[in-house]
């Protein structure tokens, strides 16, 4: 199984050899073996790409992710053929029903608040914790009362302060903005590499997101984003290049789920599958959540 996540910072070249990425610079040539490779961030508009290295880069099913010159994440390959049934699949997820849809979801948002108030605990916010807590002791089918959006102000400000907004023009916000980001596109590989589509969502139905089945399944793992950058913002102050390269640290990082621990990238890729097993198998107990 692939495991690195490779960014590109400098003008070079990169090309294919003999199932090598080839990476030329005026004066150097190093080679990473592609199976290696699970996500390829490209982050200067400068650098040139081979049709054969993106081919292959797609049959591997890697993650590419093109950013601006800002270095902000602006847009990322998919390959169309995830997998060799994905007609069949596409079709199911056509035929899920609402009922195990709703239980899903509710599952997911549920995990969500449940690890917010965890953080929270840590941080000593056992007020703000013990709100969350009943937010998921009420939670109903679906989470039509939105508790949601109501643990997600309440964390928030506990976390970052009562002066912190997520609309606010601030590192903070650019730090958690371009994690979130990376992380979409993590999901949005396992996604289609298992053949499935990320447009249809099973609560998120946006009709100009094209990811809104990842904006569904990803929601337990922003907190994952959200402590890292909690524990570093101190040291940061700002978050230009140096900081995303940072933060980027957090794809090896290790958590425990299916009781044995796995690097982040592969504990996204457990999780997902046993999302569709809930999903194809009408049974949302067979989700499996990670664990701190």
């Amino acid at each position: 199984m692939s495991f690195r996540t490779v960014v590109i910072t400098t003008h070079c070249k990169l090309d294919f050899r003999m199932n090598y990425m080839e990476i030329r610079q005026a004066d150097s040539k190093k080679r990473i073996y592609l199976d290696d490779i699970e996500v390829l961030i490209i982050e200067n508009p400068a650098i040139s790409l081979t049709g054969c290295l993106l081919s292959e880069l797609m049959n591997r099913k890697v993650k590419i992710i093109f950013c601006d010159h800002k270095h902000n994440p602006q847009a990322e390959l998919v390959s169309y053929y995830g997998s060799y049934d994905s007609s069949r699949k596409i079709r199911r997820q056509l035929e899920w029903g609402e009922k195990i849809k709703v239980a899903v979801w509710t599952a997911i948002v549920t995990e969500k608040i449940r690890q917010q108030r965890l953080f929270l605990e840590e941080l000593g916010h056992e007020q703000e914790a013990g709100l969350l807590s009943s937010y998921t002791d009420k939670m109903t089918a679906g989470d039509i009362h939105n508790r949601e959006g109501h643990a997600a102000k309440v964390y928030f400000n506990a976390v970052f302060g009562m002066d912190f907004s997520r609309d606010d023009d601030c590192f903070i916000n650019a730090a958690l903005d371009y994690g979130y980001t990376v992380i979409t596109a993590l999901f949005n590989r396992e996604i289609t590499a298992m053949g499935y589509l990320t447009q249809l969502g099973i609560f998120h139905d946006n009709i100009f997101n094209p990811f809104n089945l990842s904006c569904d399944l990803m929601e337990p793992f922003r907190i994952l984003l959200d402590r890292y950058i909690y524990e570093h913002k101190e040291r940061w102050k700002d978050f230009g290049v140096d900081e995303k390269r940072d933060l980027l640290r957090i794809l090896q990082s290790e958590i425990k789920i299916a009781g044995c621990k796995q690097i982040f990238t592969n504990a996204v890729h457990m999780y997902v599958q046993s999302v569709f097993n809930a999903l194809e198998e009408s049974d949302e107990r067979r989700i499996r959540f990670y664990q701190l």
